[in-house]
């Protein structure tokens, strides 16, 4: 089986705003139902969200590349959750306050938004990348059946 050709920086970026975007879409009404707020201070606090795990996301995958070209080690099963669970909690950190202070709740309350967020996004996060891959998988196999067709 051919290997699909490499993702360009501008698909990988078209890749992440469609992930956010379709996420905010998703979690904007369902917080302000779920909190009773209103969607556009939701909308506002999911699209800030959406930033920080975006920017958090390029600064700690950096910064562990850089550990691991320092350090030499290789990235098994036990290096990925740990490289997850780092992750994770660096969102926690930087997400939690943010909650509590642009929602006025308690940080525990933020907490539990916090991990209620993170169980939508697990199963989220592998729909929407499983979808990605298989349309991209479509749309590589039909440019290539095109370009071939035509040198013929």
């Amino acid at each position: 089986m051919n290997q699909p050709p490499q993702r360009s920086m501008r698909e990988r970026i078209g890749h992440a705003l469609a992930f956010e975007l379709i996420a905010v879409a998703i979690c904007a009404p369902a917080l302000a139902l779920l909190m009773d707020k209103p969607l556009l201070h939701l909308g506002a606090l999911t699209l800030m969200f959406s930033t920080v795990a975006m920017l958090w996301n390029m600064l700690f995958n950096y910064l562990f590349d850089r550990a691991q070209k320092r350090l030499k080690f290789q990235r098994n099963l036990r290096v990925r959750l740990v490289h997850a669970t780092l992750f994770e909690a660096g969102l926690i950190v930087a997400l939690v306050p943010l909650a509590a202070w642009w929602l006025s709740i308690s940080l525990l309350e933020a907490l539990l938004l916090d991990i209620g967020l993170i169980l939508f996004f697990l199963p989220y996060t592998v729909a929407f990348n499983w979808t990605y891959d298989v349309l991209r998988a479509r749309w590589v196999e039909q440019r290539s059946s095109r370009s071939a067709s035509q040198t013929l």
